[in-house]
């Protein structure tokens, strides 16, 4: 595997929002076979991927060594068995609304080397390969930290909205994706459990800031409402590569990376503050 820090991972945005529970081992292991996939070529299910307990120590940063081996053999027992329901598999065929499939066609655990040797499945193949659009990236980097199994999935979610900044994600549709429908009945149960926790560790350590508020119906909760943008410390570190992409201004990239919905706005050779002082004044 290459070095952990420019590892990106890259999934259709059908999987982003498709509904499944992986534990925190299972997912670090899937986020680092999928960060070695090629997304812009064709993957075939004969394709063998390779994860170390030594690879996810460094990912992490871990410092019990024990407990990795103990985690990656649990995760070989229980990645076979685990599936994903994706909506809306295939625009050529409208009548299938949903497909399940599982994510991994064979998986091994060399014990004496202490690393998983795994496929995926042909049914998650073209979601995390040969992808033209509609898909969504991120540095393996910004969510190795994570602690909790929310915290991946919700980052996941949000930055699939990266351009825009903001997300108002329905309550019901929330649960159902991350599927603790059976769990969490008390919307104070559902924030304690699985939406502060998984907002404070993207504070904490991914690339992003977030803060949410609620919306209403009635007098019942139906939506989160998401609001979240690039760190400072992060804009400060884009490469001219960055900026230079496409033809757009640097307000443009900044906006566009930052979700500060100034994309419209800037003016040609305008600076992001330029262009966000100016908005200020409009107000």
């Amino acid at each position: 595997m290459k070095n952990t820090a420019h590892l990106t991972v890259v999934k259709s945005n059908k999987v982003i929002e498709a509904s499944y529970l992986l534990s925190l081992a299972e997912q670090r292991v899937l986020l680092a076979c999928i960060a070695q996939v090629d997304s812009m070529t064709e993957l075939t299910e004969e394709y063998q991927f390779e994860v170390s307990v030594a690879e996810i120590i460094d990912l992490v940063g871990l410092e019990n060594e024990s407990n990795a081996y103990r985690d990656l053999k649990k995760s070989a027992e229980k990645l076979y068995s685990r599936s994903v329901t994706i909506d809306d598999p295939d625009p050529k065929t409208p009548q299938i609304t949903q497909r399940k499939t599982r994510w991994i066609s064979s998986i091994g655990y060399l014990p004496g080397e202490g690393k998983l040797v795994l496929n995926f499945a042909t049914g998650i193949i073209p979601y995390i390969s040969k992808l033209s659009k509609e898909f969504t990236q991120y540095k393996l980097k910004h969510v190795a930290k994570f602690e909790s199994i929310y915290s991946i999935r919700l980052y996941e979610l949000l930055v699939q909205w990266s351009s825009a900044g903001e997300r108002e994600i329905e309550v019901d549709w929330l649960k159902t994706q991350f599927q603790v429908n059976n769990k969490y009945s008390r919307l104070g149960d559902l924030k304690k459990r699985v939406i502060d926790p998984a907002i404070n560790e993207i504070n904490e350590h991914s690339n992003i800031w977030v803060r949410y508020s609620q919306r209403k119906v009635g007098r019942r909760v139906t939506h989160f409402q998401f609001q979240f943008g690039l760190k400072e410390k992060e804009r400060k570190g884009l490469s001219n590569e960055e900026i230079n992409r496409s033809g757009e201004t640097k307000a443009a990239v900044i906006a566009r990376l930052t979700g500060t919905s100034l994309t419209d706005f800037a003016k040609p050779g305008e600076s992001w503050n330029e262009a966000l002082e100016r908005k200020k004044k409009l107000k």
